[in-house]
């Protein structure tokens, strides 16, 4: 399960980071990193977390018109970026030409080319504020689908959803699809500004491939004990 579980740095604090990494390098072998801690560490994340043998999931939400967003893609696959995300609702040339420009950089430096993941609907968001911010005519599971779909169709590996949708997005996109699940918050933990909500063991069970988990960990007061935790939950799931 220590495969599964990417604990996400959602700190610019970079001593705070480099204890937070150091505490869990063990226990763990996936990190996030998003905009705050990408802002302290820069693409000097990526050796230093390679050389003690883990893998970083590059959380930018990348959302912009196709070449740019390639062209970053491109950027976080050279410098060995292992997981990176997009908004979905960028549109299927976006995902395309990003997936193109990863693949061909991953060829060039003879590297494994990184997951490459459609953002879906953010977790903070529910039904209700889904229909009134939106005014779509699906329901926010239909377009969670609707977005994995057009992931797939784009050549994307998988999508970030929660993991209330894993069931619908198996059932339109396939067992080998990729789905990780944020929105983990142990029985534990506050829920903090997240509504479509659920604990690792019920998200491992519904068949998530890899669970985000951040402050319930890294505010924490052993952030080793609470990953513990959460692993042994999984583990039980």
């Amino acid at each position: 399960m220590e495969n599964r579980l990417i604990v996400a740095l959602d700190t610019d604090d970079g001593e705070e980071i480099d204890w937070l990494s150091g505490t869990l390098m063990d226990t763990v072998r996936w990190f996030k990193i998003g905009f705050q801690a990408f802002s302290t560490l820069g693409m000097e994340a990526f050796p230093w977390f390679d050389q003690n043998g883990h893998k970083v999931f590059v959380d930018l939400k990348f959302h912009d018109i196709p070449n740019t967003v390639a062209r970053d893609v491109g950027m976080m696959t050279k410098h060995g970026a292992n997981m990176i995300n997009m908004h979905a609702s960028g549109g299927l040339i976006m995902m395309k030409t990003a997936r193109a420009r990863a693949d061909e950089v991953a060829a060039e430096r003879n590297i494994p080319p990184p997951i490459l993941l459609g953002v879906t609907i953010l977790t903070s968001i529910e039904e209700t504020n889904f229909r009134l911010s939106f005014a779509s005519a699906r329901t926010l599971s239909e377009q969670v689908v609707y977005l994995a779909q057009l992931a797939q169709e784009a050549g994307l590996d998988g999508v970030v959803a929660s993991s209330l949708e894993i069931e619908p997005i198996r059932k339109a996109c396939g067992k080998d699809f990729v789905i990780v699940t944020p929105g983990i918050r142990p029985k534990w933990a506050e829920t903090g500004d997240q509504r479509r909500i659920t604990t690792p063991a019920e998200a491992i069970r519904r068949g998530a491939d890899y669970i985000v988990v951040g402050r319930p960990i890294i505010e924490a007061e052993d952030p080793l004990e609470a990953t513990e935790m959460i692993l042994e939950e999984m583990k039980e799931a």
